[in-house]
């Protein structure tokens, strides 16, 4: 997970039975444990409605595959919030989309 944020490439998980690709922005510490905010890019192969970050807690996910997909920083994610107070990795700030 921690090459997906470096690297900027979505990876391709199982999260309570359900496939999904996702675009991980940060991987962060809340209590003992450590959860990543990710863009979906897609659940059971299919565009999501509309536009969703997610909070995933990486022990909840199973299947766990780096994929080559590069994605670009979602105007979504606010590095900035209060939930991030322990952050292990991140995107870098100045790449976020306006």
């Amino acid at each position: 997970m921690f090459e997906a944020v470096i690297r900027q490439l979505c990876v391709s998980v199982t999260y309570n039975r359900t496939r999904m690709i996702l675009a991980p922005h940060i991987l962060y510490m809340r209590g003992d444990a450590l959860y990543t905010d990710a863009f979906i890019v897609s659940r059971e192969n299919m565009l999501p409605r509309e536009p969703k970050m997610g909070t995933f807690k990486i022990d909840g996910l199973n299947d766990v595959t780096l994929t080559q997909r590069p994605f670009e920083p979602s105007a979504l994610f606010d590095p900035d919030q209060a939930k991030y107070a322990i952050k292990m990795m991140a995107i870098e700030p100045q790449d976020v989309a306006a």
